[in-house]
């Protein structure tokens, strides 16, 4: 038997990269999945291309109106949400010196408020449902320590882990275990903004940083995001039942906690 057959999974900024990856396995192994993005034409492009099982909703994490009504879709569609990957977040890099407000709010209204009113939102509908469910939330290795050139960035995702802590605990007495997965540096399209960062910041070749971070993995290589899968699918499955408030590297050996 498939270890996800018969439940439902939102998945936010599932229209490519990482979340699409996760969408690919979640209805491999047996669940139907909402490809949730504020790109709505990419989600139906995504959940066309994947088939069966999938469905489109547009979803802007910055807006909890937008939030309630790809909920309300989802459950409208499957009848119920037993899984949630937060997976919606923005990257950026300065200076200390040169980070503005501007960038500031932006960049946490989609990686941390984004991620708890999601969560909030979807453990209320859980807890009226019962039965408990999964939550898995987007850290990083970036939230595990500070970078020079990454403050906001890695304070978004040590606020992730901080609040997988709190929510793990508060909820697991409704049976919802939210726990986390904190990559690596993932290869993918999103990498080009990346590198374009560093190339400013660290005066390198267009692909310098790309590379040098890929040789600094133990592994030996950057991850891929089918590499993320294995943990997503294990942690949404009946086999982590007892795993509360945790947070997992996926990272080749990056970080060692």
């Amino acid at each position: 038997m498939r270890r996800l057959e018969g439940k439902a999974a939102l998945i936010p900024g599932a229209a490519r990269g990482i979340g699409k990856a996760f969408a690919e396995a979640y209805l491999r192994e047996g669940a139907s999945v909402a490809i949730a993005d504020i790109n709505l034409k990419g989600a139906q492009a995504t959940a066309a291309e994947l088939g069966s099982g999938a469905i489109a909703v547009e979803m802007d994490v910055t807006k909890q109106e937008s939030i309630d009504a790809a909920i309300a879709k989802t459950i409208a569609a499957f009848g119920k949400i037993d899984i949630l990957i937060n997976n919606a977040a923005l990257f950026t890099a300065a200076p200390i010196v040169e980070i503005t407000r501007e960038d500031y709010n932006r960049v946490f209204d989609i990686n941390f408020a984004g991620t708890l009113f999601t969560l909030q939102a979807v453990a209320r509908h859980m807890i009226e449902r019962g039965g408990g469910g999964k939550i898995i939330n987007m850290a990083s290795q970036a939230g595990r320590r500070g970078e020079a050139l990454v403050a906001v960035y890695c304070a978004t995702k040590a606020a992730i882990i901080s609040l997988t802590q709190s929510a793990g605990l508060n909820l697991i007495e409704h049976g919802i275990n939210v726990n986390a997965i904190a990559p690596g540096v993932v290869d993918g399209e999103h990498w080009d903004g990346v590198d374009a960062f560093f190339a400013k910041y660290e005066h390198k070749a267009p692909g310098q940083k790309r590379r040098e971070v890929g040789e600094a993995v133990p592994y030996g290589r950057m991850g891929r995001a089918e590499d993320l899968t294995g943990m997503a699918v294990f942690l949404a499955s009946n086999e982590a039942e007892y795993i509360v408030a945790q947070t997992y590297n996926v990272d080749g050996g990056n970080w060692m906690s």
